[in-house]
């Protein structure tokens, strides 16, 4: 768990940070972020597992900043609320790198309070006998070893994140954690817990297209009457409600539905609890125009009835487009 944040993150963090550097000088007014904007705060520890952590916030989708000075903080929040950006959530990683900065931290984060931007710290911590293995099996320096020995730069940390450890809304032990348990923490934290922590896609196909190769699980509906074949019906798409109707209407379809609805949930409730939190389902039929659309609609109809989210989309239907 421990080690730099990935590449791809890392560019992108920097690169945010730099931008709000250059845009400080341009927000000095007061800022009017969103109420509904969110700023979390990864700390703790080097080692105890906070790359993870900014990955797992990063696929629930915050908008992650690595090692981003507290000060900045404040003109990036006002630049993504002022902008009409789509970012409502952004989390950043605060650690030892940022030392001189920590001292400004409590202030900044009184003044994105009185702004009335929700602000959570969480900190992740591990004991030092696991922080010793962890940094001894990576063969690499501590930050605050400077050429002595590992558990002195360890210890000065320590000292150093002590303050903001008792002030932190979430603190997670790591030294027995393995990574799907610590996803499975912060998943909790953040989001809740079972069915509800899956994300779940659904599309739809056209077997005589091709199977798709990224879907988790392959719904065949093509044991259900075919709307093609339809005269008034041939023309239009399961997305029209007299398609709808007709398909949905047939007992088959409401007897598959049923049961797939049931095995689909035993299956999320599974994942969730062995850290998989996207699941890609895929209904298909002939053409992947009719049937398989108007079936996957309701699927997730049915979903979102248990308290998931559910996007949608239909592979072929740009094939109907064209024509």
């Amino acid at each position: 768990m421990q080690g730099q944040h990935d590449a791809g993150v890392e560019v992108e963090g920097t690169g945010s940070a730099a931008n709000a550097g250059h845009a400080a000088a341009s927000f000095e007014g007061v800022p009017k972020p969103a109420d509904e904007f969110e700023v979390l705060l990864i700390t703790g520890m080097s080692g105890a597992g906070r790359s993870h952590a900014a990955d797992c916030v990063e696929d629930m989708g915050w908008y992650v900043i690595d090692n981003l000075p507290p000060k900045l903080l404040i003109p990036l929040v006002d630049m993504m609320t002022s902008s009409g950006s789509k970012v409502h959530r952004l989390a950043a990683v605060i650690d030892v790198r940022s030392r001189s900065y920590f001292d400004d931290l409590s202030a900044v984060l009184s003044h994105l309070d009185d702004l009335g931007v929700r602000t959570r710290v969480l900190f992740l911590d591990a004991n030092d006998q696991i922080l010793v293995q962890r940094y001894e099996s990576v063969r690499r320096p501590h930050p605050l070893q400077h050429g002595n020995r590992l558990i002195d730069g360890i210890h000065e940390e320590r000292d150093l994140l002590s303050h903001l450890k008792d002030h932190a809304d979430t603190v997670i032990d790591t030294s027995n954690l393995s990574i799907h348990e610590l996803s499975t923490q912060l998943y909790e934290a953040l989001i809740g817990t079972g069915a509800k922590t899956v994300s779940v896609h659904i599309f739809s196909f056209g077997f005589k297209y091709g199977i798709p190769l990224d879907a988790d699980f392959v719904a065949d509906v093509r044991f259900l009457p075919n709307p093609y074949w339809v005269p008034s019906l041939r023309e239009l798409t399961g997305e029209d409600k007299s398609v709808s109707d007709y398909v949905l209407s047939n007992e088959r379809a409401q007897e598959f539905l049923d049961a797939y609805e049931k095995a689909i949930m035993v299956a999320i409730k599974g994942y969730a609890q062995e850290d998989k939190h996207y699941v890609s389902i895929a209904v298909g039929c002939t053409g992947g125009q009719h049937r398989s659309v108007a079936i996957s609609r309701n699927l997730a109809q049915r979903l979102r009835g248990h308290g998931l989210s559910v996007t949608l989309s239909a592979r072929e239907l740009h094939r109907h487009m064209r024509k």
